[in-house]
């Protein structure tokens, strides 16, 4: 039986092209990160070179998490593991590296990144940790990632270890780099402010406490970015359920006036809540903040005795439907923030 020659090129064609996909998969650098937000940091600047997974699916609690059989699959064959460190992972991290037998991405080998080497740290003890302090991390506070400038660097520390294990790609690399942090910056101040100053400039000036005057002596505004949404409302203090938002909050200079957790991983008691909300009435708070899956029974309570209201945002892309990326993670929470300080309905 003969084909029509248009039959046997468009089956040439098919077989030629899912050898190429298939050379191309097995090209391609495997990274498994500990969380989405560091897998589509990671994504950002590795582009088509890559296939990224994760452990976490960003609407779990990172410090309660399980290591199960999948994730040492995930890991097995990995060329680099990045994790966030600080102790994030430390009940799941280390069974999961020793069953994947995997002598890559052991910790000290090349193949194993921690990206907070670099990273602007709050909440480092000064003083021995005790059991009576509760679930306090030696190294500083993990949540690093909702400050948007940690955001920049840990985007920096990625590529300069892609750049160190794969030297061919570099180039591209350095380039994507560059792209994120742009839209970073333009997510963080405006594209006007950017163009004139460029982001690495304003980081700058927001970090010395120079950005309002600089501002104001190029007769410019705060801009359409995050920092001017957020701007008019700093100093209004927010009450947020864990010490997990301290970072977002400082960036905007939104002071927490205290957490649910009377102390780091133990459940709101009603004597604390009693105490908060009258503390919440004196400071006039209108802002509790809270992830998906901390129970909001105690957050509800202290909204029917405060001027506050209740928002409840993830704190991980992927942990909602609106945090379908880093940047737009960020995005959902600042515009809550900003919807409930501006007395504007917040999505609940």
């Amino acid at each position: 039986m003969k084909y029509p020659a248009f039959l046997i090129v468009a089956a040439f064609l098919c077989t030629a092209l899912a050898s190429a996909l298939a050379r191309a998969e097995a090209q391609a650098i495997r990274i498994v990160a500990t969380t989405t937000d560091l897998a589509d940091i990671t994504r950002a600047i590795c582009g088509d070179l890559a296939i990224v997974t994760s452990i976490t699916t960003g609407q779990e609690d990172p410090h309660a998490l399980s290591a199960k059989p999948g994730y040492v699959v995930s890991a097995r064959d990995a060329d680099l593991w990045i994790r966030i460190g600080m102790e994030l992972e430390i009940g799941w991290e280390g069974p999961i590296l020793r069953d994947s037998r995997n002598r890559r991405i052991q910790v000290g080998a090349p193949g194993h990144l921690d990206a907070s080497t670099n990273v602007i740290r709050l909440d480092v003890p000064t003083q021995a940790i005790t059991r009576a302090m509760g679930d306090v991390h030696p190294m500083g506070n993990p949540h690093y990632w909702l400050d948007p400038l940690n955001g920049r660097i840990v985007a920096k520390t990625i590529t300069d270890k892609l750049c160190d294990l794969h030297p061919q790609h570099q180039d591209a690399f350095q380039q994507n780099l560059r792209n994120f942090q742009n839209d970073l910056d333009e997510h963080m101040f405006g594209q006007t402010l950017v163009a004139r100053f460029g982001g690495a400039k304003l980081w700058r000036f927001l970090n010395d406490g120079t950005l309002k005057p600089q501002l104001a002596a190029a007769d410019l505004g705060a801009g359409d970015g995050w920092y001017g949404l957020l701007e008019p409302y700093a100093g209004s203090y927010v009450v947020t359920y864990h010490r997990s938002w301290i970072y977002l909050l400082e960036r905007f200079n939104l002071p927490v006036l205290a957490e649910m957790e009377p102390l780091p991983g133990v459940p709101p008691s009603g004597r604390h809540l009693a105490k908060l909300a009258q503390d919440m009435r004196d400071k006039q708070v209108r802002v509790i903040l809270q992830e998906p899956f901390y129970n909001r029974k105690a957050a509800d309570l202290l909204a029917k005795r405060s001027p506050a209201t209740v928002l409840v945002r993830a704190n991980a892309c992927g942990g909602s439907a609106e945090a379908t990326s880093y940047l737009a993670m960020l995005d959902s929470v600042i515009r809550g923030l900003h919807n409930a300080l501006s007395n504007d309905t917040p999505q609940p």
